[in-house]
């Protein structure tokens, strides 16, 4: 098969995938109305306030490095031997089913885990939140069924979505501030003091960033705070030093944020499950130092 041949597959497979994607947001959205007919549950409370994991675990390029030696069908097993959260990144290009949504929660390994859930591009790179709050208010049953596993809502913008007023307005109108909603831009000019302030006032977390050619600073504008780690120059691939890691760290614990969420999205050399647990270290609480008893 050609290069020409093997896109034009890839073409038509994704064209398929965002018919399907409105298929199954039309079901998703008769599953909501049962369930509020039904009487919708109140979100649950987290009672952790630190999360620190990878954006997926289902990675072929770590299977000779953080998967070495484990068998295939226990890869989500050991990523949860070392993380208590998973940003679900495949929700992106297909709208999950309930039961997708289910089977997270029935794989082994997956008790008591925490996700985090990239919204569908149906609503972000498809509609760019045009005419969006009812397929958001539907994609909220993902939360509903997750339960006490639910973490965040991410949805990530395409870098040639820029700031605009207007565009601002669509956002904080159309998410449901009954869920716990962060937004990823990925062009610099929403990085303003005007888009912070409508986000403190609507409780919209929004996402800072370590990217290529994108503000590397931690934004709060809500209880809680988000970061993604990419890598500064180069998508995907950078590996953070300890340096790199400690000045993030500084900067968390300096925002005084009640809550942080932090998800490593360096997967193409498996940097991302090293880069993790370090900064965890760093973030967690220091532990009291052991008094070492003295002869009398």
């Amino acid at each position: 098969m050609t290069l020409e041949e093997r896109r034009e597959r890839r073409r038509l497979r994704r064209e398929k995938q965002r018919e399907n994607n409105v298929l199954r947001a039309a079901k998703m959205h008769r599953v909501r109305l049962k369930m509020e007919s039904e009487g919708r549950p109140s979100p649950p409370e987290l009672e952790k306030t630190l999360f620190v994991g990878c954006s997926g675990w289902r990675y072929w390029k770590w299977r000779d490095s953080f998967y070495a030696s484990v068998p295939q069908p226990n890869w989500f097993s050991h990523y949860t031997a070392a993380f208590d959260t998973v940003e679900i990144n495949a929700s992106f290009y297909s709208w999950p089913t309930v039961a997708n949504v289910q089977a997270w929660r029935r794989q082994p390994g997956g008790e008591g885990v925490v996700y985090t859930v990239k919204v569908c591009e149906l609503i972000t790179h498809v509609k760019k939140f045009k005419g969006t709050k009812t397929l958001i208010r539907d994609y909220g049953v993902v939360a509903d069924i997750l339960g006490e596993q639910m973490g965040c809502f991410l949805f990530q913008l395409p870098p040639s979505y820029r700031y605009t007023k207007a565009r601002l307005a669509a956002i904080v109108s159309q998410l449901d501030p009954a869920r716990r909603n962060v937004v990823e831009f990925r062009h610099k000019s929403w990085w303003n003091e005007e888009v912070y302030r409508a986000f403190r006032d609507a409780g919209i977390i929004f996402c800072s960033c370590s990217g290529p050619r994108l503000p590397d600073e931690l934004v709060r504008t809500a209880d809680e705070v988000y970061v993604r780690l990419h890598g500064p120059e180069r998508w995907y691939r950078h590996n953070y030093s300890d340096d790199e890691l400690r000045k993030w760290a500084e900067k968390i614990r300096e925002s005084g944020a009640k809550r942080t969420w932090v998800y490593f999205n360096n997967d193409n050399d498996a940097h991302a499950p090293a880069n993790a647990k370090t900064l965890h270290r760093m973030l967690s609480p220091l532990r009291p130092k052991r008094r070492i008893a003295r002869p009398a």
